[in-house]
């Protein structure tokens, strides 16, 4: 039977440069279309992590060497992410479904995603973009531009910002349309550009919403049977690294909770995705987490890891 699905793909798996994705995006695209020529009605929501770094890093430089007239705004540098990694894929995906005989338009949603100016992260800015930069340069740069500058990885200074959680996407309604007339959306690329609301008008903010939670708020919206979200392994593991090593075939929310509270999941890596997909069932979908060349033996339940009530 087919299905509405929200795939997650990550940043880091599509390269670090754009020559790099555009050669990977080619070998994502076979096993997304082997999706649709299943019958299933495929949304695509990825990462941008090294690439809107890459873009931050660019035109912070260009700025800093008077090379142009100044840098840019952090949302508008997830918003030229969103359109050159949506290319991409959506290139790469039509390319595929042409190559199998198969007519179906695909596009991509350049995405607002709404957060609550009061939501906490605001006050604890943790995740780092840009540029390093020496102390000195980055107690200047605070001074001028109010940016919070935080040593890192003993590799200098960078700007941090919040990662607040998604409370609705903007374009729902456009993805919702785009899915109903038969095309495959690729959208809240990066998470999304973080908006906030005041007085009737959306603002963006600079922040970065996970991509993990935003597909999982955008698979909850368009009602989604599933939300497959991907990741370098085949299945989710308890006691990683250890002898007693477990990989997990399911898990119940009340146990994925308890998992996470137990530390078995790692911040930067692991524990998001088992977050978002407890929120996405939660709303009573299927939440998955496996590989991408997976995905397909996933949904058939002989591969990675089902989160359910």
């Amino acid at each position: 039977m087919s299905k509405r699905i929200v795939i997650a793909l990550g940043g880091n798996a599509l390269g670090n440069t754009p020559y790099e994705q555009l050669q990977l995006v080619t070998e994502t695209a076979k096993p997304i279309v082997d999706l649709i020529a299943e019958g299933n009605e495929v949304v695509i929501a990825h990462g941008n992590g090294p690439q809107v770094g890459m873009i931050n890093l660019g035109m912070g430089t260009a700025a800093e060497a008077k090379a142009i007239k100044s840098d840019m705004p952090f949302p508008e540098c997830g918003a030229m992410s969103q359109g050159y990694i949506g290319y991409h894929l959506q290139n790469a995906i039509g390319n595929e479904l042409s190559a199998r005989g198969m007519v179906k338009d695909v596009a991509t949603v350049v995405t607002q995603v709404l957060v609550d100016e009061a939501d906490p992260a605001f006050q604890n800015p943790t995740k780092p973009i840009g540029s390093f930069y020496d102390k000195e340069t980055a107690e200047r740069i605070a001074a001028e531009k109010g940016y919070t500058m935080v040593e890192d990885a003993g590799r200098g200074y960078r700007q941090v910002v919040p990662s607040p959680k998604p409370i609705d996407v903007i374009e729902k309604n456009t993805v919702n349309a785009l899915i109903n007339s038969g095309c495959v959306v690729i959208t809240v690329g990066g998470g999304g550009i973080p908006v906030v609301r005041r007085e009737g008008k959306l603002y963006g903010t600079p922040a970065v919403i996970d991509k993990d939670f935003a597909s999982a708020k955008l698979a909850e919206l368009v009602k989604a049977d599933a939300l497959v979200i991907l990741t370098a392994v085949d299945r989710v593991a308890i006691n990683w690294g250890k002898p007693n090593q477990e990989s997990l075939n399911e898990m119940t929310v009340a146990q994925a909770e308890q998992y996470c509270t137990e530390g078995h999941f790692a911040p930067g890596s692991m524990l998001p995705k088992v977050k978002a997909a407890i929120s996405f069932a939660q709303t009573g979908g299927e939440a998955i987490i496996a590989s991408l060349e997976n995905a397909a033996a996933a949904l058939r339940g002989e591969s990675g890891t089902k989160v359910h009530m």
